[in-house]
């Protein structure tokens, strides 16, 4: 595979319980299962990537802190999932004390940038978990990506933090990666009995066209469970509504190109 098929995609938004973890592992689960080869590299220390994944942080040698502090190669952490075809860089808690090392690091927005050459053109897609904030971890994943996706809540104040997320993609854009876009806005936590659902659906249309994914994710208990066994949504539960909504949202991935 030559290296210009690996699509970065880094899935952020400065809010917290959005949707972004549940997301990025249920897509990657998702486009493996269609014969992608995934790489998701988990930059929350939190870890929920991770262990949505099957993957142990406690019980992993060397994590991404390894790759950002310590230059270990990519190769050398990455771990297979449970799901053929996906495979998983883990966070541990020690990346928790990244973003304050990071800052005395030379070339410190760009470290995940250059640990990620090593390995573009062996996956077709690579998906970056940020942590909910926009400090030097999400620098680094925007530093690394081509492309944003962003997951929104249908609740109350969806649209609240947006704009800072755009002017902070239009910075990293114009200092230190021009090629980076925010090419997905996904709706999640859809209640279809709600009106506010509805509302905020429209509202984020408005706000950002034709960005916004035509897949809506649905509220759904099951999504919700399937972490807490280590497994993504299309495993947990392959014929539930999460799962058809992701393969979905996958379909529309690989026509976006």
């Amino acid at each position: 595979m030559d290296s210009k098929q690996t699509k970065v995609v880094a899935v952020a938004n400065q809010k917290g319980g959005v949707g972004k973890t549940t997301t990025t592992v249920n897509l990657s689960a998702a486009l493996a299962e269609m014969g992608q080869r995934v790489l998701v590299i988990d930059l929350d220390p939190q870890g929920n990537a991770s262990t949505g994944l099957g993957i142990n942080s406690r019980a992993v040698e060397l994590s991404v802190y390894d790759v950002l502090m310590k230059d270990v190669g990519i190769e050398d952490v990455t771990e297979s999932s449970a799901v053929k075809n996906l495979f998983v860089v883990p966070a541990t808690i020690d990346l928790a004390g990244a973003e304050i090392e990071l800052v005395s690091v030379f070339s410190r927005e760009t470290k995940l940038k250059r640990s990620l050459e090593g390995v573009i053109g062996e996956y077709d897609y690579i998906f970056i978990d940020c942590p909910p904030s926009l400090g030097l971890l999400t620098i680094n994943a925007l530093s690394a990506a081509q492309s944003v996706m962003v997951p929104i809540q249908c609740e109350y104040y969806a649209l609240e933090g947006l704009s800072q997320l755009f002017r902070n993609v239009k910075l990293v854009q114009a200092s230190l990666n021009p090629a980076l876009n925010v090419d997905y806005v996904v709706m999640t936590m859809y209640d279809a009995r709600t009106k506010l659902s509805e509302q905020v659906v429209d509202d984020v249309k408005n706000f950002c066209g034709d960005i916004v994914c035509k897949t809506i994710i649905p509220r759904s208990v099951r999504i919700s469970e399937a972490p807490s066994f280590g497994q993504p949504i299309t495993v947990f539960d392959p014929s539930s509504r999460g799962s058809i909504s992701y393969r979905s949202l996958a379909e529309e991935v690989i026509k976006h190109g």
